[in-house]
């Protein structure tokens, strides 16, 4: 089981994933073929960027730490790839803290988060979700939401009330794993760490008619490079992407954010769904419970503004399908009922446009 939890995530990418256990990932081993797409036509797979398995009898090439001494902009620390992804060595699947860039840049980690724990089969949220808790498109961004919210999403996947619509999904599986050996005070800890922090920039959004050529790895949208590299049309969906390749893949730089590609005027149309709703649908308009700001309201109702439009866009079609069924779940249902794709691609375009809640990092003091 250790080896399996550690799989999926050890890595930012397929590759990486495989070359870090040196077998398949979850998922990518011929025991998820039951395991399918929802059959839904509002289904937004652009936002759940399951990455097609490897062909039959295939052994992806196995990466390792090679020794060298990682640096990023900003910062004097360096770190090897393993530190970075949070391994021991090449040769054992021992977990260690994984690399923190930008100390200053956060609270305190709780263990749980900057460590997680081998003995449990914990990994720590700090290599998923970095250090921060900004999150990535693939994950969640736990940074700078109530606590109670927070330790209630905790409590739902522990509880069964909290899954992914897509069962393919498998680090939202690993998720609800991790909670399951968590304790309630871990969950404190972690809520109130995250809570203590402000939302800075991460996402800068672009209209566009067209799109590089992407492929997913691991659930994240990267751009095809050599011959296979090119435009396309964006079609109805965001495609969100890192500014550097690089820095957020192979360091997992929290200072590096990303882009959201979205088609031409969709901002607007989902500025009019978020402020107004639409009646006629039974969709409710966002700011009527997130508040005018969308900035969220203590002391479980979760900030929107700014946010990654590909986790948005799950959660939006997570509760259309009841995949989230607790008690929040119950109120969101009615609203998302009757959305569609499009409607998923212009209201998280339009959530990932609005201003963040501060330019630099704000933190205070995390209290449990």
């Amino acid at each position: 089981m250790k080896k399996l939890l550690a799989a999926t995530v050890l890595l930012g990418g397929v590759v990486g994933v495989l070359a870090a256990i040196g077998g398949p990932a979850l998922g990518q081993d011929g025991k998820d073929k039951a395991k399918a797409q929802p059959a839904s036509p509002n289904y937004p797979a652009w936002a759940y960027a399951i990455p097609p398995a490897p062909p039959p009898g295939t052994t992806p090439p196995v990466v390792n730490d090679d020794g060298k001494m990682l640096s990023l902009p900003g910062t004097n620390l360096q770190f090897t790839f393993n530190k970075v992804r949070g391994r021991l060595n090449n040769e054992t699947q021992e977990r260690v803290a994984p690399a923190d860039w930008y100390p200053e840049d956060h609270p305190t980690m709780p263990k749980i988060v900057s460590e997680g724990d081998n003995a449990r089969n914990i990994i720590a949220c700090s290599l998923c979700h970095l250090p921060p808790g900004k999150g990535r498109p693939e994950n969640a961004p736990p940074m700078a939401q109530p606590a109670g919210y927070t330790m209630q999403q905790l409590m739902d996947m522990k509880n069964g009330l909290r899954r992914s619509a897509d069962p393919r999904k498998n680090n939202t599986n690993n998720m609800i794993n991790f909670t399951k050996q968590m304790t309630e005070q871990e969950m404190r800890e972690s809520a109130a760490y995250y809570a203590a922090q402000k939302w800075t920039p991460w996402i800068r959004v672009v209209e566009t008619a067209q799109v590089p050529k992407m492929r997913s790895q691991a659930g994240m949208w990267l751009p095809l490079t050599g011959a296979d590299a090119g435009m396309e049309p964006i079609g109805m969906r965001v495609i969100e992407t890192p500014e550097n390749v690089e820095y957020v893949e192979k360091m997992r730089s929290a200072r590096t954010g990303f882009i959201a590609y979205v088609p031409v005027g969709s901002v607007a149309k989902g500025q009019q769904l978020v402020n107004n709703g639409d009646p006629a649908r039974g969709i409710i308009a966002c700011t009527v419970c997130h508040g005018g700001d969308l900035p969220g309201i203590q002391p479980n109702i979760p900030s929107i503004a700014a946010r990654s439009p590909s986790y948005m866009a799950r959660q939006l079609f997570d509760f259309q399908n009841g995949a989230r069924n607790a008690a929040m779940g119950a109120l969101m249902k009615p609203v998302v009922t009757n959305m569609t794709n499009e409607d998923f691609v212009n209201i998280t375009a339009y959530l990932a446009s609005r201003p963040a809640q501060a330019q630099q990092p704000t933190f205070s003091t995390a209290s449990n």
